[in-house]
């Protein structure tokens, strides 16, 4: 049987396995002066559905995750990383430097192994990070909102 810090075999199993994904989409080809990406980068290039293909395979990452019982505060954390990488690796050429160095894949897998070595501390510090982050995404929307009406105002009373 397995200890209560141990990570049970087949647990293992997978988590090598996705870490070998996560490696194959961020890691897997070295370039000059020591610099790695992997093949999510190169299928971030095609125009149109590179992007969206490469959000699928860091989806299954996620899944596996879900499936590996982390909580919706890491799954969320998760989820949030390759949003981002997504959205930004859209913008033509700046977002594909963007896609490789972000390395979502790699940093979900660091997430995961984490939430499998420590899950309440790592439940604790996702749970921060997703309130935190709701909190500024508040604020964007709301200077979203106030800024229009002050530029109104502000033009109101010149006239």
């Amino acid at each position: 049987m397995s200890s209560r810090h141990s990570i049970e075999p087949n647990v293992s199993d997978r988590l090598r396995r996705l870490k070998s994904l996560a490696w194959l989409l961020d890691e897997s080809i070295r370039l000059p002066g020591g610099w790695r990406i992997g093949v999510d980068a190169l299928i971030g290039l095609i125009p149109g559905i590179g992007d969206a293909v490469g959000a699928l395979l860091s989806a299954y990452i996620i899944n596996e995750a879900r499936a590996l019982g982390a909580p919706r505060s890491v799954l969320l954390r998760m989820a949030l990383n390759v949003m981002l990488e997504t959205i930004v690796g859209a913008v033509p050429f700046a977002g594909d430097i963007f896609d490789a160095a972000y390395k979502a894949n790699i940093k979900n897998l660091e997430l995961l192994e984490r939430y499998q070595l420590d899950p309440i501390g790592s439940g604790r510090r996702s749970r921060a990070f997703v309130l935190g982050f709701s909190f500024l995404l508040l604020l964007l929307v709301l200077a979203m909102i106030a800024l229009p009406i002050l530029v109104i105002v502000g033009i109101v009373r010149l006239l």
